[in-house]
């Protein structure tokens, strides 16, 4: 069984109270997502409340939070309030359709629910998070279209599958992918998640990258990896 709890080096996780834990690719988003120079960022789905910590540790952005459910509602305010960026930290405890911020975002960002159609599990919890029943692809890409700055940027971590179908209805919202990076367990493994940037301005050959988390060995962290993470990771 998971931890109770996640250590980071500037920060703590806990997490006994949302159905979704921290999890490795959750980590590779917020470390990959860019942050540089952004003064306002929103997550959308908080959760535990990770990628808003994890992109608070490397900007001075303030950083809004939405989240509907009750119990993640309390664990991120939790984990906002131990954090060394309180102060840049807020959690809106409502479902995104009823958010409705005064200034624009730079950065949006959101590991939405998912699994379009596939076996759920006995979790209510835990189907909500993984589901898409109580946020849907097109609430995403409304509020991005309404809320986002005209040069910022959306970002989104999804499976492959769920990756090409919101490519095809972002461009309904006038939104249109400009990079893909295709994240592996490892060399030669499996493709787990697409990492996906959205902005405004049509791309003709949206750029591709892949990221290896680990070796072939399938024990051993890439280079990569560790760069990207080094910055969070206890033990790298």
């Amino acid at each position: 069984m998971p931890n109770d709890y996640f250590q980071f080096k500037q920060f703590l996780v806990e997490q006994d109270k949302c159905a979704m834990k921290v999890c490795t690719d959750s980590c590779v988003f917020g470390a990959y997502i860019n942050v540089a120079g952004a003064q306002r960022v929103l997550d959308i789905g908080a959760g535990t409340g990770l990628l808003s910590l994890m992109v608070a540790q490397r900007s001075e952005a303030l950083v809004d939070a939405v989240e509907i459910h009750p119990d993640a509602q309390a664990q991120a305010t939790e984990n906002f309030a131990a954090s060394p960026w309180a102060e840049r930290l807020r959690l809106h405890p409502m479902p995104l359709q009823q958010y409705a911020p005064r200034q624009p975002y730079e950065v949006i960002l959101s590991n939405p629910p998912f699994f379009l159609a596939s076996l759920k599990s006995d979790s209510a919890a835990k189907n909500s998070a993984r589901h898409t029943g109580d946020l849907h692809f097109g609430d995403i890409l409304l509020f991005a279209q309404r809320h986002l700055t005209s040069t910022g940027n959306l970002y989104l971590l999804l499976p492959p599958a769920e990756a090409a179908h919101f490519q095809k209805a972002a461009q309904a919202y006038g939104l249109y992918l400009s990079e893909t990076v295709e994240v592996f367990t490892y060399i030669n493994g499996k493709c787990i998640r697409h990492i996906q940037t959205y902005g405004f301005a049509p791309e003709d050959s949206p750029v591709t990258k892949q990221l290896y988390i680990r070796e072939a060995d399938k024990v051993t962290y890439t280079p990569e990896f560790v760069e990207l993470l080094q910055p969070y990771y206890l033990h790298l």
